[in-house]
C-alpha cells in the first residue's frame, strides 16, 4: 500500500520560470509585442536555455506569447477581438465556479472571504491598488470552487486581464462603483441566490468589458495602444 509519507513535490524550474515571465506579462514589464531575447532572458533569472525554453513554450500554449517563423518569440498583442473572447472564456469560468461554490452549499464562508476582499478596496490608495484587489476578488472567487481545472484556466485569462488593465489604466479606472459592484456579487454568492449571482456576474463583465474597450466604434483589427 502506498503511504502518504513521501518526498515532497516541489516546482520544476520551467514552472517556475513560466510563473515569472507569466507574472512579467501580466504587469507589462514585458510589453505587448515584444520580442522574448533568449540570452538576455536566461542571464536575468540565471538559468540554462534548456528550461527556459521549456517554459516559454508553457506560455505559447497558454497564447501568452506567439512564436513568429524565423523571428522568434512576442508577447501576445491583444486586440478589441481577443478581449472580448478572453471575458467570454473567463465570464463562463467564473459562472462556473460560483455555481459550484452555491451547490456545493459552500456560499456563507465564500461570500464571508469576498466581502472581506471588497473591504480592501475601500482602504486602497490608488487605481493600480483597486485594480490589483479587484483581481484578487476573481482569482479567490475561482479558488474557493474548489476546481484546478478552472483556477489553470483562469491563470491565463487573469494575466491577459492584468495585461489590458496595465496598457488602459486610465479607461478602466473610469468607474466609481467598482467596490459597490463587487460587494453585491459577493453578498449575493452568500445569500445562495444562484440565478442573481449569475446575472450579476454577467452584468459585471460587461461593464469591465466596456471600460477596457471603452469605444463600441473602435476598430475590431486594431490591437489595443500601448
Amino acid at each position: 500500500m502506498t503511504g502518504h509519507i513521501g518526498p515532497l513535490m516541489q516546482k520544476s524550474t520551467p514552472s517556475i520560470i513560466a510563473d515569472k515571465l507569466r507574472a512579467a506579462i501580466g504587469y507589462g514589464e514585458l510589453k505587448p509585442g515584444e520580442q522574448l531575447g533568449e540570452a538576455e532572458l536566461a542571464r536575468q533569472l540565471g538559468v540554462s536555455r534548456g528550461p527556459l525554453r521549456e517554459g516559454m513554450q508553457r506560455l505559447t500554449q497558454e497564447g501568452l506569447l506567439v512564436a513568429i517563423r524565423n523571428r522568434g518569440l512576442f508577447v501576445v498583442e491583444l486586440t478589441p477581438v481577443d478581449i472580448r473572447d478572453m471575458y467570454l472564456a473567463r465570464a463562463a469560468a467564473e459562472r462556473a465556479a460560483a455555481r459550484k461554490i452555491i451547490d456545493d452549499g459552500d456560499h456563507l464562508a465564500a461570500g464571508d472571504v469576498l466581502l472581506a476582499i471588497v473591504d480592501r478596496m475601500g482602504d486602497a490608495p490608488t487605481p493600480a491598488a483597486v485594480s490589483e484587489v479587484d483581481i484578487a476578488f476573481h482569482e479567490e472567487l475561482v479558488k474557493l470552487s474548489g476546481s484546478p481545472r478552472l483556477a489553470r484556466m483562469h491563470l491565463t485569462f487573469i494575466t491577459e486581464t492584468r495585461m489590458c488593465i496595465h496598457a488602459l489604466d486610465e479607461t478602466y479606472a473610469k468607474s466609481d462603483f467598482r467596490e459597490e459592484e463587487h460587494r453585491t456579487l459577493a453578498a449575493a454568492i452568500r445569500s445562495g441566490d444562484r440565478d442573481l449571482t449569475d446575472r450579476l456576474l454577467v452584468a459585471h463583465m460587461d461593464d469591465a468589458l466596456a471600460r477596457l474597450i471603452d469605444d463600441p466604434a473602435v476598430e475590431e483589427a486594431e490591437p489595443v495602444s500601448v
